[in-house]
């Protein structure tokens, strides 16, 4: 029972290892594409990228990385709070390494993204989906085989 619980987190790491660089590839692109064609200071062009990549991450990681049946509003606030500390202090810091210091924008970007990415892993873990973890419809086909 063990063995299984270790090989099914493992595998779940995987896929979120995999949406999320599925996200920041559109994070990453979006901030590109704002970069070329608008003279914006960063924290627009990051915030709107950033907000595209939550958009797509929380989408594919509800359903399947952690195949939740959760009320879906309920989860998205509680991803909401998350963000609501990430955005403000990801943005400022953000901002302020990339126009103040002059900080490489993309390599900003890239260390607010890994920042991101392990704080949200956790969060969405063990708090957003921690008590509906495999409860949707395709763990329940999983869970019959």
């Amino acid at each position: 029972m063990k063995i299984v619980m270790k090989k099914k987190e493992l595998i779940r790491a995987a896929k979120f290892v995999l949406f999320s660089i599925s996200a920041g590839l559109i994070e990453m692109g979006s901030f590109a594409l704002l970069t070329a064609v608008t003279d914006w200071s960063y924290w627009p062009r990051y915030l709107i990228a950033l907000t595209l990549s939550v958009l797509w991450n929380f989408t594919l990681n509800r359903k399947f990385t952690f195949k939740s049946a959760a009320n879906v509003p309920v989860a998205m606030l509680k991803v909401a709070a998350y963000y609501a500390v990430f955005t403000p202090l990801s943005t400022w810091a953000g901002n302020y390494l990339a126009d103040t210091l002059g900080w490489n924008d993309f390599l900003v970007t890239a260390l607010n993204m890994l920042v991101n990415f392990i704080t949200e892993f956790l969060y969405q873990r063990f708090f957003v989906f921690g008590s509906s973890l495999d409860t949707n419809e395709t763990a329940a086909a999983e869970a019959e085989k």
